[in-house]
């Protein structure tokens, strides 16, 4: 075992990934899973030979090829055979396949602990297994390496409960007890009392602990200290057989060293054993760091070094300023001279006398310390409090440079965080597209580490977490930017012709050019080296452009970024030999140079430009534009290092370019979205202090809930939510309610609830910690709510219906009304929300009653997708919200479906017009008391005509009315504006109304009055301002109370917006768990932080389901190594975030929802969808409500990839497409169907089928939507028809997320297509496909139906059996001709073609993918089927 070399194959990585053949096939590994676990109904007995024979030499030999290992993940190993048979005598062998099992299981974004959960004293066993192997040098290096794997994975997950256990006592104080010197301990202690209260109670729990107990509390003191030791001992040593093995497990345990220093938790004690060690110095010294070819641990070494020397206090978790880090840095330097003034007066003289400037450089504090021998550097150190020896059986060189080296890296000066993201650029050019990192996470396969930071469960500051961020975001982009240019270059095709380059192929998002024009270089501005501004012009040839393209590229916006390529022909015969820099990299691709620019504007041939002409202008243009002038902003920072090279005689790299490439709009905003982080980042922001901590996720989880918040409400008015008395009794249950004492019985809403909690009485004796933890459990749960309720009258607001406050419809369920009542509430609320359950209902709730209130507050309403914002925004559009002051920003407006425009500048249209009908409301009014003058001229003269004649009026009235003299006749007689309110419903007063009634009739009548002036005082200010952003800013600074983005635009906007002195205390966020953190973050920054350096927040509500899909990001090394596509929401509810589970689904019919149930066991049903007739119904024409149907290979073809990741399978479009029209031709809407596919390539192909057969056909159409299963989240149609795809393996299904979501969306009919033999064998799935295939694999139908049935859903009835495709689309070619024949009989007619309504974005996708390759989509579908019939 010693020997065994665990390298992952790259061969094995070739190979792919293991598919249903070898699953079921004759595999050595399939044969033995059969004969020893598959088939086993009870757990078997593992047998230590079969694990060491037929499994680890087996893997062995293969060199642990990570397909094997996948295969046997696959085939259930872990749960079916070797967890359910560990004990503690088991083999080694067996607690490696175990650890092995369970990195395979990380590594795909499986749940790797749940399974182990359930044999708790078995999993401390085997965890203390693997920590003793790790130290065990009789093991390879590879070995270990993977079982350091194995602990980066455990610390990785420290929100759960059974790994934080064993994972906790590793980095507790006691590994302080191997400090260097007690000397050196206790001057830590004495930094912080706390501390030395957490020394001595270890000590104390070591001194009363019996023998067995000490020495596994010595283990853990020491397993760390050992490891490193070992490290630095490896990183030194010349003789280790393994070299290549040796450096894998280094740099695997840099990146357990990082992960420590990056967490809160892990860092208090680690940091100072680090540096106690010099860890530092001796891997920057060790020939593993000085040597060429391990590049990724020098990388690896920064990302340490960077984390060790972080500017945060480890025992109070406080962020140092700038100024505390250089303080601290001074003081260092200053007690160095101290002690050379003390010990070496004469030799480090001039030190003494230096200035901390030049000390704190390498090479003069190197030069101070020429002047000492060895033992004078050695008692430098040890003075200092240095480590100065290790074991002697360690490999670390204990030379001169050794103490030297310690001495400079402690007192150089280190640049913050913050002045190192400064210099980092966020526009590309081809070196840091093609830097060495960037590549490196390319390749990545999970067999080594990445210098690149995580994304955790905790962090350290709010620094640090933009950081992160930054720094990852901008990988991620150019990552994508460079698939972009690549994909581009491939496609223009390029070929050396001379001395030029010619372009054989074409892109629609690319064209050849000329060299730029630089008209105007900016001199720098002060203090800075680069130009202020360089312009560039650039010459488009757009003569051979087709109309669309050509208008594409004209639609180029100022701001949006395009890049300028230098392309040369690609020579396959040269070869670059060894020591491959960027360059090489690059020109591989056919990129010799990229610069980016960002466009001032676009012009026509004679430089108008085209953003000033009407929006028909290219219609009416009667010759075809041949030039297009393109103004640009070039990079200055590139453009100077460019000046600088031609300026030496090298190339000028402006002569050379040749291509312009630009980007989808979608795509290419990543710029402002990355200065925005950057500048965050350079900020001293930081979250709410409520939210600090819970953010951070170093505070108690609970310590931002409203219930926790010394600013909690003690009342609320709750207004429409509750229904009646009998829905407010429901909704509350195990509280105690009470009505106000005023009235003696139930009565309706709207509803005050005023809460108070009686607390049991604390216990009396002090008793121990986990005692009173005990008691304060049992305290909080035998707390009880009492509730009063009180009630009021609602003002009467006008005599006309417009005058009616909207009302909420919605009976909201008890757990609905606990999300609302916290969102009401200040602090953090978190709704989980399965599908169905009323997210948006609850969301908009929420925000209707913050906005009653609490009037002078405002709120930002934030969503991942326009699609998700417009939803919730149309929602709230629906409520008694005036829509003065709702706003939407954004472009997502344009599809908002309603009357009224709610974007900027729709919203400062809105507000004239609405000015003007109220002048004339004014004009009106002042004709019908016989005023004089023209009042509704202007607000300013309509706010005099109120102040003069209406307020002076209404007082008269009003006065003598309340008198005890006025009668309900006079009241009605004296009336002022009888004449104006002539045009309201009348009678305005009934006449046999008593005199209350006929004075808050009247008082009505004033109130829309004084909301007639209160409106135009508001619409003064655009009257005043002349300029249309002024006025834009005015209406989202002042006048909008809920503001709607998206989180890109947020992103893209942020600095904007911030500077116009936008405010704003809640935020409400949809589909928080699709959001990236630092897409969440944004939304909660858009506004200035207050003294402290704090947001000003009052509210934050995240709304979402971390069980369907999460953020998409396309690289696998930032998305699976660095967990890039973690969201806020699914963090906070990993670390114990209080939430708010919605219980109860409204969607589907409840056998539906029984696919997806065991997601979320809690999940019932509403009463609706067991009573409405809809869900009682059966669906005509199917036997069942919901059917897997099995589709064989279709043609001989199952699964196909015309390109790469482009997946397509003919027989399930086909499939797809049949019963899609033949439910057409039942009678079921095409508005109600949709066709969802799990890869775009489906969908593309799918589209194919539907165009060839269904488009244009009056008897068909085009369903109401096809789409991908990741875009369709957040909608939902009555029939799903859903095509997996795969034939050979699940592919990203595997993902139960995704699968939650495909299975999720149907209300009453879900027809899924599929490979039975692919998703039946899958542990993950298990439980939705039990279901789904308890049914015929083949699809079941029922004839003589048509839609809508009188059949219920559990009716017994014939079936007609389906054989497959070609059966079903007979079956339907022969329905189809009689239904034609049937209606030329009887003189009918086909209905009107249904207008064709799809997804804009996936069309477009669509498009791109077939414009510029040949058969991208797949063949056209041929046939002799209906389609050729009208």
């Amino acid at each position: 075992m010693a020997s065994a070399t665990m390298a992952p194959s790259e061969d094995a990585a070739i190979l792919g990934r293991p598919t249903v053949a070898d699953l079921k096939g004759d595999s050595h590994y399939a044969q033995i899973a059969r004969k020893h676990w598959l088939t086993s109904v009870t757990p078997p007995k593992v047998k230590p030979n079969i694990v060491k024979q037929e499994l680890w030499d087996h893997l062995e030999k293969e060199g642990f090829a990570f397909r094997s290992l996948l295969l046997l993940e696959q085939l259930q190993l872990v749960e079916r055979y070797l967890w359910p048979g560990y004990t503690e005598e088991s083999s080694n062998y067996h607690v490696l396949l175990l650890a092995l099992m369970v990195i395979v299981k990380k590594r795909e974004g499986l749940p790797a602990w749940e399974h182990l959960s359930s044999r708790p004293a078995e999993f401390s066993s085997f965890f203390r297994r693997i920590l003793s192997m790790s130290i065990d040098y009789t093991f390879s290096s590879a070995i270990r390496m993977h079982l350091v794997s194995f602990i980066i994975g455990a610390f990785q997950s420290m929100d759960s409960g059974l790994v934080r256990r064993e994972c906790a006592p590793l980095v507790s104080i006691g590994i302080w007890d191997n400090l260097h010197s007690e000397a050196a301990r206790e001057a830590k202690l004495e930094k912080n009392s706390m501390l030395k209260k957490a020394w001595r109670g270890a000590v104390k729990r070591f001194e009363a602990a019996d023998e067995s107990t000490k020495g596994r509390l010595r283990f853990e003191r020491s397993w760390l200290f050992t490891l490193s030791i070992d490290f630095l001992d490896r990183i030194y040593d010349t003789t280790t057989s393994a070299a290549e093995d040796n450096i894998r497990y280094c740099e695997r345990f840099v990146e357990f060293l990082t992960d420590l220093q990056s967490q809160p938790p892990t860092r208090r004690y680690v940091n100072s054993l680090i540096r106690d060690l010099n860890l530092l110095p001796a891997m920057r010294l060790s020939l593993a760091f000085n040597d060429e070819e391990n590049g990724l641990f020098r990388e690896l070494y920064n990302l340490l070094r960077h984390y060790v020397y972080f500017p945060i206090d480890d025992q109070t978790g406080q962020q140092l300023s700038p100024a505390q880090y250089h303080q601290e840095h001074c003081t260092a330097l200053a007690r160095l001279q101290r002690v050379a003034l003390k010990h070496f007066r004469d030799k480090l003289a001039l030190l003494v006398l230096s200035n901390l400037g030049s000390l704190e450089q390498r090479a003069e504090l190197g030069g101070h310390l020429e002047s000492l021998t060895v033992p004078e550097l050695v008692e430098l150190c040890t003075v200092l409090g240095f480590r100065t020896e290790y074991p002697t059986s360690s490999f670390v060189a204990q030379t001169r440079s050794f103490f030297v080296e310690l001495l400079l890296s402690a007192h150089e000066r280190k640049p913050t965080y913050q002045e190192t993201l400064r210099d980092l650029s966020i526009l590309p050019t081809e070196s840091t597209l093609y830097e060495t990192t960037f590549l490196r996470n390319e390749t990545y396969n999970g067999s080594r580490p990445l210098a690149i930071p995580k994304l955790n469960l905790m962090y350290l500051t709010m620094g640090d977490f933009l950081w992160r961020s930054f720094i990852l975001s901008r990988c991620e982009s150019f990552y994508e930017i460079r698939k972009d240019m690549e994909d581009t270059i491939k496609r223009l095709q390029p070929r050396s012709a001379g001395s030029v380059t010619k372009f054989e192929g074409f892109s629609k998002m690319a064209l050849p050019i000329t060299k730029p024009a630089i008209v105007e270089v900016l001199p720098p501005r002060v203090a800075e080296l680069s130009p202020a501004e360089v312009r560039a012009e650039v010459i488009l040839d757009v003569s051979r452009l087709s109309p669309g393209i050509r208008r594409e590229w004209e639609s180029l916006r100022p701001g949006d970024i395009v890049f300028l390529l230098s392309v040369q022909a690609v020579d396959e015969n040269k070869d670059v030999g060894n020591g491959i820099s960027v360059q090489d990299v690059a020109n591989r691709q056919g990129l010799k140079h990229l610069r980016s620019a960002e466009v001032i504007k676009m012009m026509d041939e004679n430089g108008r430009s085209l953003r000033e002409m009407p929006l028909d202008h290219g219609d009416k243009l009667t010759h075809r534009p041949r030039q297009r002038r393109l103004i640009v902003k070039l990079d200055t920072v590139a453009y100077k290092e460019d000046k600088e090279r031609a300026d030496k005689g090298k190339p000028d790299t402006y002569e050379a370019i040749n291509v312009i490439v630009r980007r989808k709009g979608r795509e290419n905003n990543f710029k402002p979205i990355l200065d925005s982080i950057k500048q965050l980042t350079l900020s001293r922001i930081s979250a709410p202090g409520w939210f600090r901590d819970v953010f951070l996720g170093i505070g108690d989880p609970a310590g931002a809930s409203y219930k926790r918040l010394t600013n909690q409400l003690k009342s609320i008015d709750f207004r429409d939510t509750f229904l009646d008395w009998q829905h407010l009794i429901e909704s509350l249950p195990g509280r105690t309610v009470e009505p106000n004492e005023a009235i003696n019985s139930s009565y309706g809403p709207p509803y005050v609830l005023e809460t108070s909690t009686e607390e049991a009485q604390p216990a009396t004796t002090r008793g121990s910690k986990k005692r009173r933890r005990d008691q304060t459990e049992i305290s909080q749960q035998a707390s009880v709510d009492h509730v009063k309720v009180s009630t009021y009258k609602p003002l009467n607001t006008g005599p006309y219906p417009a005058d009616v406050p909207k009302s909420n419809t919605v009976r909201f369920t008890p757990a609905q009304i606990e999300a609302i009542n916290s969102g009401t509430q200040p602090g953090l609320t978190v709704i989980l929300g399965p599908p169905g359950t009323g997210k948006t209902d609850v969301a908009t709730q929420i925000i209707n009653n913050i906005y009653h209130n609490f009037p002078t507050q405002r709120t930002l309403l934030v969503a991942h997708s326009n699609q998700a914002l417009n939803q919730l925004f149309q929602k709230i559009t629906a409520l008694d919200i005036d829509e003065r002051h709702l706003l939407r920003l954004g472009h997502g407006e344009e599809e908002l479906e309603t009357e009224s425009s709610y974007s900027k500048h729709g919203r400062v249209e809105s507000f004239l017009e609405i000015g003007a009908r109220y002048m004339a409301e004014v004009t009106r009014l002042a004709a019908s008391i016989n005023a004089p003058g023209d009042h509704g001229s202007s607000c300013e003269t309509a706010d005099y005509f109120n102040l003069v004649y209406i307020e002076p009026a209404w007082k008269k009235y009003i006065d003598r009315v309340q008198s005890n003299e006025c009668t309900a006749e006079e009241a009605i007689e004296i009336f002022p504006f009888h004449q104006y309110f002539a045009t309201a419903p009348q009678p305005l007063f009934s006449p046999d109304a008593p005199r209350d009634e006929i004075v808050e009739t009247a008082l009505g009548c004033y109130r829309h009055i004084e909301k007639l002036f209160s409106e135009l005082e508001d619409i003064r200010p655009f009257e005043i301002l002349r300029s249309g952003r002024d006025k834009a800013n005015y209406l989202l600074i002042k006048e909008a109370r809920i503001i709607a983005m998206t989180s890109t635009h947020a992103g893209m906007r942020r600095q904007e917006i911030a500077n116009l002195g936008f405010h704003y205390d809640n935020v409400v966020m949809e589909e928080a768990a699709q959001i990236t953190e630092i897409e969440s973050f944004v939304p909660l920054a858009l506004q200035n932080p207050d003294k402290d350096g704090e947001l000003p927040l009052q509210r934050v509500v995240l709304c979402g389901d971390h069980l369907q899909n999460s953020p998409i990001i396309q690289n696998l090394a930032f998305r699976q190594y660095a967990n890039l596509e973690q969201s806020l929401f699914l963090r906070l509810v990993r670390l114990g975030v209080p939430t708010v589970l919605l219980d109860r689904q409204g969607r589907a019919r409840p056998s539906l929802a029984a696919l997806y149930k065991w997601r979320y066991p809690s999940l019932g049903d509403l009463p609706l969808v067991s009573t409405s007739r809809e869900f009682l119904s059966a669906n005509a024409g199917f036997r069942y409500d919901y059917q897997f149907i099995d589709v064989p290979d279709y043609k001989g073809h199952g699964e196909m990839e015309p390109t790469p990741h482009f997946i397509q399978n003919l027989g399930e479009a086909e499939y797809a497409v049949a019963i899609y029209m033949y439910m057409r031709l039942l009678g079921y809407s095409a508005e109600k169907i949709s066709i969802l596919c799990t890869y775009a390539g489906q969908r593309a192909l799918v589209m194919d089928v539907l165009g060839h057969r269904c488009r244009g056909n009056r008897l068909f159409g085009m369903p109401g939507k096809v789409s991908t299963v990741d875009r369709y989240q957040g909608e939902q149609n009555d029939y799903i028809i859903l095509s997996l795809t795969r034939t050979t393996r699940p592919g990203y299904l595997r993902d139960i997320r995704r699968l939650t979501v495909a299975l999720s969306r149907a209300r009453l009919g879900l027809y899924v297509l599929g490979r039975r033999e692919v998703f039946e064998p899958s542990y993950e799935l298990r439980d939705a496909f039990e279901l789904l295939l308890q049914r015929p694999a083949k699809l079941m139908l029922t004839t003589g139906e048509i839609h809508p049935t009188d059949r219920k859903v559990e009716d017994d009835v014939p079936e007609t059996e389906m054989d497959g495709v070609e059966h079903l689309g007979q079956y339907v070619f022969e329905m189809t001709k009689a239904k034609v024949e049937a209606l030329k009989a009887g003189g009918g007619v086909l209905p009107p073609a249904p207008e064709e309504r799809l997804d804009e974005d996936e069309d477009m996708a669509d498009a791109e993918l077939g414009s510029d390759d040949e058969m991208q989509g797949g063949e056209p579908i041929a046939g002799e089927g209906p389609e050729e019939m009208e």
